[in-house]
């Protein structure tokens, strides 16, 4: 196989640099997308991650085949089934930021966060245009 020569300790190495690589990207970057890329990229190597704990050499994926009923021969199923549910998530959770990111960007014309957040503040000094709704009328107790 062609990755018999590398070191069983390379893809947990290679997933701690994606993850700093991707936290630095989520720390130092003031747009919104370069954010959402550092996330994916931390989300990324999550999943190496765990796909690299969960694959055992030798073995194969937890199908029967051949009436092989022995445990020993097949991999762990649940690090493979975290991975697809955290993709599932990953996917979700990138839209839902993407989505936020347009409306923002619709409202302030910018990515940048510490503009939108200079914006908003101008916007709304003191209390929020939705706070005043929600509160009771004056003079009225129970």
């Amino acid at each position: 196989m062609f990755l018999s020569g590398i070191s069983p300790n390379a893809f947990s190495l290679i997933s701690v640099i994606l993850f700093s690589v991707g936290f630095t990207t989520l720390m130092l970057h003031r747009n919104m997308i370069k954010k959402i890329i550092g996330f994916n990229i931390m989300d990324t190597a999550v999943y190496l991650f765990l796909a690299s704990k969960g694959y055992i050499e030798g073995r194969k994926a937890p199908i029967i085949t051949n009436g092989v009923h022995d445990t020993a021969a097949y991999i762990n199923p649940i690090p493979a089934g975290l991975v697809l549910t955290g993709i599932v998530v990953s996917v979700s959770v990138t839209a839902l930021m993407l989505a936020i990111t347009i409306r923002l960007y619709e409202r302030y014309h910018s990515l940048d966060i510490d503009e939108i957040s200079l914006r908003s503040k101008k916007d709304s000094p003191g209390r929020s245009k939705y706070s005043k709704q929600f509160n009771e009328p004056e003079g009225e107790e129970d």
